[in-house]
């Protein structure tokens, strides 16, 4: 069976287990192959080409839009990535010729780099195509040198890797993703190799223009769909559990052994992803299963996530959720009864480019769940001109979420093993196909909150 798998940078970077537990795990000849491998950068590179992930810390991008000198940035960039080569020396690695490509590589993107920030200097060109640019030509790196460490180590292991660079870094021809993908697989038997292929994908459309840091996983789809394979595999470091181990205790949750694709974009919404919902679509509409798994346990068979599943029994699946989250409640005495009302909150939303995940009404009042991250002051303003009075507060959220939970008396269980705990529910909703509760909290109750409804609903 050809299987299109992803894996991610924490897994990149424990190389040794990615080999034991995926290329060779239960396999030998043949057996090795018809399997293409979509890796990520190794873990934190991306970070420092462009910036970090979570804390924000600006990598070698930032000191391009910021019209700074970069070049340190770049040598800097070279000695990191070449002692993340040492790691890989007691694995296979050639050291002296994977050193040569990323320095080859870095410089000549620096080059790129140097005639972009010439132009944006210059101050005749629009700067946000400029910098797309840069950061579409620094994201490619981290996939190239992951992608090339990897096929050089198994090549020497004696097993057939092909590697595939859909960076296109040398190539200037006009495809866009779709057809770079088509064009650069056309010739390969893939029952006689293991192909090793880059998330980062060039094409005329600018994979980071919609998707920015998850465009690995939407290389991924893209290459499923054009090959169709049996099946698509995830890798990741962890198992998709019906509740955060860390929080309440790995006795006390398991992996989730099947779901559908409704219930991946309702973990995706509150930042739980199994896969970008976005980049999902095209194995969902496709029909493609796609599978979750744990580098670290192989011999588990992961989470199987298809588009028609439905739990034959009525629970919940999962229970998760996030504390970065605000609660925006606009509230105008005029509004009852009033046509429009909530049309001019959505068209502010939609011209900042925000996007919401909860919204709840009453006559005179309509809350809005956001992102923290995508809170700006100008919102709160724009609402002000339109409206009496506009509060922000910030909230987490807890969801109770599976593919068939619509049973009576859930929504009164839940909010009953709160209120036991004295957690006040700010607000609450669920849409009409019944796949996800939501309840709005304090930030600050949240880790009781998951604990309290995982007990009463494992009951």
């Amino acid at each position: 069976m050809l299987t299109v798998e992803k894996i991610g940078g924490t897994s990149m970077s424990a190389l040794s287990d990615v080999i034991t537990n995926i290329i060779q795990y239960n396999r030998t000849g043949d057996e090795l192959y018809n399997r293409i491998f979509v890796v990520s950068a190794f873990s934190g590179v991306t970070n420092l080409l462009l910036e970090n992930k979570k804390t924000g810390e600006p990598g070698v991008y930032h000191r391009i839009a910021k019209y700074q000198d970069f070049h340190q940035s770049i040598n800097d960039l070279i000695i990191k990535l070449q002692d993340i080569n040492k790691k890989y020396v007691p694995l296979g690695l050639d050291l002296a010729i994977a050193d040569e490509f990323i320095e080859t590589r870095v410089r000549d993107a620096q080059h790129y780099l140097d005639n972009l920030a010439n132009i944006l200097g210059s101050g005749y060109v629009s700067k946000e195509g400029i910098l797309q640019a840069a950061r579409e030509i620094l994201a490619s790196i981290g996939e190239s040198h992951s992608a090339f460490v990897f096929t050089n180590i198994l090549q020497n292991m004696g097993i057939h890797a092909t590697l595939v660079d859909l960076s296109g870094f040398h190539d200037h021809k006009s495809y866009t993703i779709d057809q770079r993908i088509k064009h650069t697989f056309a010739n390969i038997d893939f029952t006689k190799t293991i192909c090793i292929v880059t998330g980062y994908a060039k094409g005329t459309e600018g994979i980071m223009r919609e998707f920015d840091r998850g465009y690995s996983e939407v290389t991924f789809c893209k290459i499923a769909v054009a090959v169709n394979p049996g099946e698509a595999i995830i890798h990741k470091e962890y198992h998709l559990c019906s509740a955060d181990p860390m929080l309440v205790g790995v006795d006390n949750c398991v992996p989730v052994g099947f779901t559908n694709y409704d219930v991946a974009d309702q973990l995706a919404d509150v930042g739980m992803e199994a896969i970008h919902p976005k980049a999902s679509k095209p194995l969902e509409i496709n029909n493609i299963n796609l599978r979750i798994k744990n580098t670290f346990e192989p011999e588990h068979p992961g989470t199987l996530i298809t588009k028609d599943y439905v739990c034959p029994s009525k629970r919940v699946e999962v229970i998760t959720g996030t504390t970065k989250l605000l609660i925006i409640d606009i509230y105008d005495p005029l509004m009852v009864g009033n046509v429009g009302s909530d049309y001019q909150i959505m068209k502010v939303f939609y011209d900042m480019g925000i996007s919401y995940n909860f919204k709840a009404t009453s006559a005179n009042s309509i809350s809005i769940v956001i992102w923290e991250k995508d809170f700006e002051k100008k919102l709160i303003s724009e609402l002000e001109d339109l409206f009496e009075k506009v509060t922000v507060e910030p909230v987490a959220m807890v969801c109770l979420i599976g593919s068939n939970i619509d049973q009576p008396g859930l929504l009164a269980k839940s909010a009953g093993a709160l209120a036991s705990k004295g957690i006040d529910i700010k607000s609450a909703g669920f849409a009409l196909r019944q796949v996800n509760i939501q309840f709005l909290i304090a930030r600050e109750r949240f880790d009781e909150a998951i604990i309290v409804l995982n007990e009463v609903m494992g009951e």
